[in-house]
């Protein structure tokens, strides 16, 4: 039987919120892989994207693979023979970390909805405690992976002097309206779901449960929708239809592979993650501005953040995180004194090729932290 890796470090409490309000008795959950060296100048922090767990990549006491499996382990681009790996869940994930799913200690019921507004810069001060628990004071590099990249920046600007090195990767130092937009009809479909019966759905729910399921369905779907791109759509379905056998019987149901595609992705999320802690780090995602460290500015914001290396990865077909906003990152680093390398990548995958195009964010990823 797999064992689970995870390990939780309590947060000081109570733990100050951003957005006011707090948190007692929270945790957050994470994953370590290889050993920290005698000086403690090995360590390499990953932050996450909005739904993965601290299980990045396998290990010994769980085998199974991770998010990231591809890219992090002995001999791979991160590797974990050389560098001491930390990957933290973001606090507000359900995947071990403290979240809306948890139980108040104060009243022993679920936070739902009472669950303090969650911030990113929460995220990274959560990571930052749970790092320094380890006796690390300096990060060798951190590395922030799409909300995990915006994590990455609060990080770095919160803790002067924290980190040495940086890979950004598929991120942006503020949501544009584009990404508010799609954000905010996930959001919308899970609140019109009546299942969600305002935050109090059954938590543990089985099926048949009092559950927004169809919201959390259109929800994934319409996520999945922006983190691929027009061109991987066109290559692998065009307008390829189910056989007969495989369509809906219902008018107007599923009739082309595509259709099916995406259903299969949303039945596999639906009751996989809970929908308050998504609608929470789907906010924080949105709120997340640079500009408010720089005066309206987000270049002035970025700026304030001193490190000595960053490499900024971004790809040409990412309309949720377009490659202008990865310029944008590379230059207010490069303003405020770093040694920046910029990858521009020209992956079909859209935003998710982070996931998919091993190859070539493993050259990109793994050159830059032998260089180190």
């Amino acid at each position: 039987m797999t064992q689970d890796a995870r390990r939780y470090f309590a947060l000081p409490s109570p733990f100050s919120m951003k957005r006011g309000g707090e948190l007692r008795e929270a945790h957050v959950a994470y994953e370590t892989w290889g050993e920290l060296n005698a000086a403690r100048d090995n360590a390499v922090l990953v932050l996450t994207g909005l739904s993965p767990s601290a299980h990045m990549t396998s290990c010994e006491t769980d085998p199974s693979p991770g998010w990231w499996q591809d890219m992090a382990g002995p001999g791979k681009a991160i590797d974990t023979s050389r560098w001491f790996v930390i990957c933290v869940n973001s606090l507000g994930s359900d995947k071990g970390s403290t979240c809306p799913a948890s139980i108040d200690p104060v009243t022993g019921k679920a936070y739902r909805l009472s669950f303090p507004e969650l911030a990113l810069e929460d995220v990274a001060n959560a990571a930052h405690a749970a790092v320094a628990s380890l006796g690390i004071t300096q990060l060798a590099c951190l590395i922030g992976c799409s909300m995990g990249g915006m994590s990455a920046l609060a990080y770095m600007l919160l803790h002067p002097g924290s980190v040495r090195a940086h890979i950004s990767v598929d991120t942006a130092p503020q949501a544009q309206p584009f990404a508010i937009a799609i954000r905010s009809l996930q959001r919308e479909a899970i609140r019109l779901d009546p299942g969600w019966n305002d935050g109090s759905y059954d938590i543990h729910a089985a099926e048949g449960g009092v559950y927004p399921d169809t919201g959390m369905s259109i929800a994934r779907k319409l996520g999945v929708i922006t983190y691929r791109s027009a061109m991987e759509w066109n290559g692998r379905f065009a307008r390829i239809r189910l056989d007969p056998d495989q369509r809906e019987e219902e008018p107007f149901g599923r009739e082309f592979q595509v259709e099916s595609y995406l259903e299969g992705h949303a039945q596999r999320f639906v009751r996989n993650f809970d929908p308050n802690s998504y609608l929470y780090l789907s906010r924080a995602s949105d709120w997340f501005d640079m500009a408010e460290y720089g005066n309206g500015s987000v270049q002035e914001g970025l700026k304030r953040i001193r490190i000595e290396r960053a490499m900024v990865i971004g790809v040409s077909t990412d309309i949720l995180f377009p490659l202008q906003q990865q310029e944008q990152i590379a230059q207010g680093l490069e303003a405020a004194g770093a040694a920046v390398e910029f990858v521009a990548l020209d992956s079909p995958q859209g935003h998710d090729a982070f996931l998919v195009d091993i190859e070539n964010y493993s050259h990109a990823i793994g050159g830059f932290l032998s260089r180190l």
